[in-house]
């Protein structure tokens, strides 16, 4: 008897958490063991024997000298070996959320630096603090946050870049526990529908690549469906994914309904009793309407087929983004229904402190960042660590 599916959750599950219509092309991944072409080469047959003369005896008068066989070198010993190179460990999670962040950690380090190393803490110290946290993508309210925190108790005094650096890591936390939350999948629903919107380059399909094999390590069943049918490489780049996660893909050519397929997606899906349903969207400008429209429409039909569907849609944000993150995830949530973000390409020139204003701003939860193209390089997202690595405290 299988185990109940609440077990089946595994770390990753607590950590994250008919119509007609053209034919649907579902490709399920490639088996471990293939058959042998039709068009082997059939086997080798025994060899014809014939019979030849035995050759002349030979002639030691014309027979000519053989070659000096060179002797060989002699044995290296261990001392003339030369040691293998030694491997690089391979840097902790910190470490490269703290390398994806060091150009916000580096703006605001060598400014808490300039303004504090000789100047008593007055209003004019703290107006240039506050200045530098907005320019920093902060945000207007956790600057004002800061900068308070800061000013209290220790005006006409003198305060130290790094104690600056360690209430600006605090406050930044406190900003961030309540959003960091889990991507529950074990809602109890079959399956439980995933749609991950976003603008294009974001990397929303990388992002339900590395979320399926996470979730198959936790023991789910896992579709995909490739619901950005404008672009062939989208199409091609989840199906490459379904073989590497063992998960079926629903595809259609390019240029294909969306809606359409995000319809059969979730039949197949309910058919097939898998756990959970990853709908890959187009990505698409906040500002362009006949998008967004189209999204409102794939949301519609999902709904004819389960009323709750989806359970979560989740906002993929490229953290090189800065100010404009703000207005993708206010324009998603009014059009989608945005439940989550993921916040990918911090291992770049990120500008994670926007993550900061978003999270002040609209208290959406924060489900994972990614720092690298690996599986294992979408994480949790942890506000701690990342309040440490913004303040490189």
């Amino acid at each position: 008897m299988s185990e109940p599916r609440e077990k089946k959750r595994g770390l990753f599950g607590r950590l994250f958490g008919g119509r007609d219509a053209a034919p649907v092309e579902t490709i399920d991944p490639a088996p471990d063991e293939r058959a042998a072409p039709d068009h082997a080469d059939p086997a080798p047959a025994a060899a014809e024997t014939v019979s030849t003369p035995p050759p002349p005896p030979a002639d030691p008068a014309v027979d000519e000298p053989r070659p000096e066989i060179a002797s060989a070198p002699p044995a290296a010993t261990i001392e003339d070996v030369a040691p293998p190179p030694a491997l690089e460990p391979k840097a902790s999670w910190f470490q490269r959320l703290r390398t994806g962040l060091s150009k916000t950690s580096s703006r605001l380090s060598d400014g808490i630096t300039s303004i504090f190393s000789k100047r008593k803490l007055d209003a004019a110290t703290l107006d240039d603090l506050e200045d530098l946290l907005i320019q920093a993508d902060l945000g207007v309210e956790t600057a004002t946050a800061i900068t308070d925190a800061i000013g209290k108790g220790r005006f006409e005094k003198g305060i130290s870049a790094e104690e600056v650096k360690e209430i600006l890591a605090d406050e930044v936390e406190k900003v961030l526990a309540p959003v960091a939350r889990p991507l529950d999948v074990a809602s109890g629903r079959h399956p439980h529908v995933v749609l991950v919107v976003g603008v294009n380059g974001t990397g929303k399909t990388t992002t339900i690549g590395k979320l399926a094999e996470r979730l198959r390590r936790d023991g789910l069943k896992v579709m995909l469906a490739a619901g950005d049918t404008f672009r062939a490489a989208a199409i091609d780049q989840l199906k490459i994914w379904g073989e590497r996660t063992g998960a079926p893909v629903i595809a259609r050519a390019v240029g294909a309904d969306a809606s359409g397929l995000a319809f059969d997606a979730l039949k197949e899906a309910r058919d097939k009793g898998m756990d959970v349903l990853l709908l890959d969207t187009a990505g698409r400008l906040q500002n362009k309407q006949g998008l967004m429209d189209e999204l409102e429409k794939v949301i519609r039909v999902l709904r004819k087929i389960d009323p709750t569907a989806p359970h979560d849609c989740v906002l993929v944000l490229d953290a090189t983004t800065g100010q404009n993150a703000l207005s993708q995830v206010e324009v998603f949530r009014e059009k989608a229904g945005v439940t989550g973000l993921v916040m990918t390409k911090l291992d770049g020139t990120a500008r994670g402190g926007i993550l900061v204003a978003i999270a002040a701003k609209h208290r959406i939860p924060v489900h994972a960042i990614g720092v690298g193209e690996g599986v294992d390089d979408l994480q949790p997202f942890d506000p701690k660590e990342f309040a440490r690595a913004i303040a490189a405290s």
